[in-house]
């Protein structure tokens, strides 16, 4: 079942590792091995999570590479789904196999 509105990651960054922690964005970006502009992209949701910033925040504040991709992943198809009733697409057969 697809979920309702799944938040940015950025904000599970901000509210769930960066705040609870006492991290600046600053300290954090340090740590993380990024720009502090980078960080603070994604903690404003500006930009989502790469597979490389996904490796990275496993390595920081646990949890899978698989996991931060899967909330970007959820978050975009959600953005987009409510999108589809505008989006002009031809819908075509499927190709028989032989």
């Amino acid at each position: 079942m697809p979920m309702h509105d799944p938040c940015h990651p950025g904000e599970i960054v901000k509210y769930e590792c960066l705040e609870p922690l006492g991290l600046t964005i600053t300290r954090a970006a340090r740590g993380l091995g990024v720009s502090r502009q980078k960080l603070s992209e994604l903690v404003n949701c500006k930009t989502g999570v790469s597979a490389d910033m996904a490796i990275r925040l496993s390595l920081a504040f646990g949890s899978s590479p698989e996991a931060w991709l899967g909330m970007q992943s959820a978050y975009d198809l959600w953005q987009v789904r409510h999108k589809t009733e505008s989006m002009e697409v031809e819908q075509f057969a499927a190709a028989s196999r032989s």
